[in-house]
């Protein structure tokens, strides 16, 4: 982990709490607005607005979710904050509750880490043991419990409605929007849902503030962002980097030599080739969703498509058209170019009619993105088919 500061210790865990109870909530809601923060889980939607959103909803009951649910292909940074920094998502979660007024909390944890459950519970049991969970935290009057959940493994409860008809027990597929969860979430009541990363910034901008958060970044994408870097490197890991931090700047940090293309913010993100290396990762360019893969020149793209649209297949849920067929389409059409089959320009185009189709007319994230990697890869990489 380069420089980490959401590994780094803070101000003590009891202090932090303090500064937080001495205020009111629509201070703390102001400070996360005025920071800057969006949310690490790949949408960017501004932290300090949803918490608002929350706030304002009138409800008996009121849900603080963390998405813990660390699917998407290539990203692994959200289980080194789960295990070594437990107790700043702890803190950002009991942070949210207490500016939206909230009582119960959730972690809704991916299947595959089942195995740090235990540890995890442990933890929080301790938190609990010295106060800083539970009822009456630390005094004050604020009552604030976590329980865990585990999602069944599909990769679509990693968008927050289908998250929430899983926790609902139900299928896990999206919800139509409006109303948002936000208004009506987890059992029809008012739910925040940020993912673990986002949580674990916000005892940081309660310490030192949102003028020293904002020093990090850009304008318009303020802070640092976690990044999963795997692939043809040298030294793959967990990294923290600046945002708006250029692709080549980030290779050269992880030892890459003789790249021949990046897939940045997962399976649906972008796929950047050598002339783009020169451009940022940030909200305003390329996508900084938590996962990089980096292929090197002996790589065939349509191999790497292939791989990438055959997940999508796997993981659809079905439920709207649009990416049901959509991604059956493209992936039968990606299956015939890997095996040697020529497509014609006129087929080349009704199948990027369609990927734009799928992109403004699927229900969720998952099939809104899910011609992306054609789309790049098809552009980028022509001498690939």
């Amino acid at each position: 982990m380069e420089r980490s500061r959401l590994l780094s210790p803070l101000c003590e865990y009891s202090e932090i709490l303090n500064k937080v109870f001495s205020q009111n909530p629509e201070d703390i809601i102001n400070l996360i607005k005025e920071s800057g923060l969006r949310g690490r889980g790949g949408a960017g939607f501004p932290t300090g607005l949803k918490w608002e959103f929350s706030a304002k909803a009138q409800a008996e009951k009121k849900y603080v979710i963390c998405n813990a649910d660390e699917g998407e292909p290539g990203t692994f940074k959200d289980r080194v904050l789960l295990l070594e920094s437990t107790n700043k998502l702890v803190q950002g979660m009991t942070i949210a509750a207490y500016a939206v007024g909230s009582n119960y909390g959730i972690i809704y944890l991916r299947a595959e880490y089942k195995w740090m459950l235990t540890e995890l519970m442990e933890k929080i049991e301790e938190m609990k043991n010295k106060g800083y969970l539970g009822k009456n935290i630390q005094g004050k009057g604020f009552d604030f419990n976590i329980e865990f959940r585990l999602n069944a493994g599909a990769y679509v409860c990693g968008e927050e409605t289908a998250l929430i008809e899983s926790l609902e027990g139900k299928r896990g597929e999206a919800r139509n929007k409006p109303p948002y969860p936000a208004q009506e979430g987890y059992l029809g009541y008012p739910t925040v849902i940020n993912n673990v990363e986002t949580f674990c910034n916000i005892p940081y901008i309660i310490c030192h503030g949102a003028e020293e958060f904002k020093k990090f970044g850009t304008d318009k994408s303020c802070g640092t962002k976690l990044f999963s870097i795997s692939g043809d490197c040298e030294a793959p890991g967990v990294y923290e980097l600046d945002l708006g931090s250029k692709v080549q700047d980030m290779l050269d940090l992880v030892g890459a030599r003789n790249t021949k293309a990046v897939q940045i913010g997962g399976a649906g993100g972008a796929t950047a080739s050598e002339k783009d290396f020169d451009k940022p990762i940030c909200y305003e360019g390329y996508p900084p969703g938590g996962s990089i893969m980096i292929f090197n020149k002996s790589r065939n793209m349509v191999h790497v498509l292939r791989n990438f649209m055959e997940f999508f297949e796997e993981e659809s849920c079905g439920q709207c058209t649009p990416c049901r067929e959509g991604v059956k389409r493209l992936t039968e059409a990606v299956i015939r170019i890997d095996k040697g089959e020529k497509i014609d320009e006129d087929e080349m185009r009704i199948l990027l009619d369609l990927a734009e189709v799928m992109k403004i007319t699927s229900k969720c994230g998952l099939g809104q993105t899910a011609a992306n990697p054609f789309v790049y890869i098809y552009g980028n990489f022509k001498e690939d088919f």
